[in-house]
């Protein structure tokens, strides 16, 4: 094949945000991708400074510079010295908009506007807050691909917190083998899942799992699956937090942990990995997104329930828990 499949028309990509992105440098040498990509790569530090700029993140305090030690690798440091919050770059204006649209496997949708994601995120950074949760600390997810889900990340991440999640349809060990490597204070689950048509109760892993989460402090039920289900200490997702909450911001540093995710565990127990605070998604979004201006929402779909992120949190803040016993089975 020596043609394309497809191409897009000259008026699609004079009006890309790409094609703005490459006007707005002013960069001679910089007149289309291929040369936008060798720019990249010949001036990096000129390249991501130009990108922060054009992206607009908001940020507490601005970086001394963009790159250090660039030739390390490990130990190149991008942005030294900027603080800012992951959850504030991603929430946008607290509009009528709409911020999620889900679809579940039963067909069922829902539709969040961007008011109602401030109001739900503040509310349970609100809960965390006062079950003891702060900068380092970590936030469990048992949870499929829901809007709970985004929340709850959210949330965590707006307090410089580190979240993980794993899906419900992991068995007792594969929550452990997680979730037991990262001392999390609260853990968000869902009493079940749905898959291929069938609704699966996950109570007697929860079960399982809890007594064995030692530095657990609170357990928060999302319902889901119309199981119905309550566990001793637990509380419901609408009942935790604040409705009257602020919302605010830590500002991080930019290399600030932000999800624990996982190897796949197909060898061994499965290995963490630390994402950092890192804008690449919004500037990603910003720089090449596709999507009609008039269709702002994320699209959220539950496809047979998969996860929807796996989180992550460096080891070396492992040892930042509280000492003690599970404050949840006390």
């Amino acid at each position: 094949m020596t043609q394309p499949v497809w191409s897009p028309s000259a008026a699609r990509v004079a009006g890309a945000r790409l094609t703005r992105f490459i006007a707005d440098l002013g960069e001679p040498a910089v007149s289309d991708y291929p040369s936008l990509y060798a720019w990249s790569l010949q001036d990096p530090e000129s390249f991501w400074a130009a990108v922060w700029r054009f992206c607009g993140v908001v940020s507490g305090r601005r970086w001394d510079r963009v790159l250090e030690g660039g030739d390390r690798m490990p130990g190149a440091r991008w942005f030294p010295g900027a603080t800012l919050n992951f959850t504030e770059n991603l929430m946008g204006a607290a509009d009528e908009r709409p911020a999620l649209v889900f679809r579940a496997e039963s067909g069922e949708r829902r539709e969040l506007s961007r008011a109602e994601l401030h109001r739900d995120v503040a509310r349970l950074a609100a809960g965390l807050r006062a079950a003891g949760v702060g900068v380092g600390d970590r936030v469990a997810g048992y949870l499929p691909n829901v809007p709970e889900t985004v929340c709850a990340m959210l949330a965590t991440a707006s307090l410089g917190a580190v979240w993980s999640s794993c899906s419900p349809e992991f068995g007792a060990r594969g929550i452990l083998d997680r979730f037991g490597q990262i001392r999390s204070k609260v853990l968000f689950a869902v009493e079940g899942y749905r898959y291929n048509g069938h609704s699966v109760e996950v109570r007697e892993r929860l079960r399982e799992v809890l007594p064995r989460l030692s530095r657990l402090e609170r357990l928060v039920i999302v319902p889901y699956a119309d199981h119905g289900v309550t566990l001793p200490g637990a509380v419901s997702y609408a009942g935790f937090g604040d409705r009257e909450a602020p919302l605010d911001f830590a500002q991080m540093p930019f290399d600030h942990p932000l999800y624990i995710l996982y190897s796949s565990g197909t060898t061994g127990a499965p290995g963490r990995v630390s994402a950092r605070q890192f804008i690449r998604r919004k500037c990603h979004r910003r720089i090449m997104e596709y999507r009609s201006p008039n269709d702002p929402a994320t699209r959220l779909v539950s496809r047979n329930d998969e996860d929807l992120n796996r989180a992550s949190r460096s080891p070396a803040a492992r040892n930042r828990a509280s000492p003690g016993s599970n404050g949840y089975n006390r």
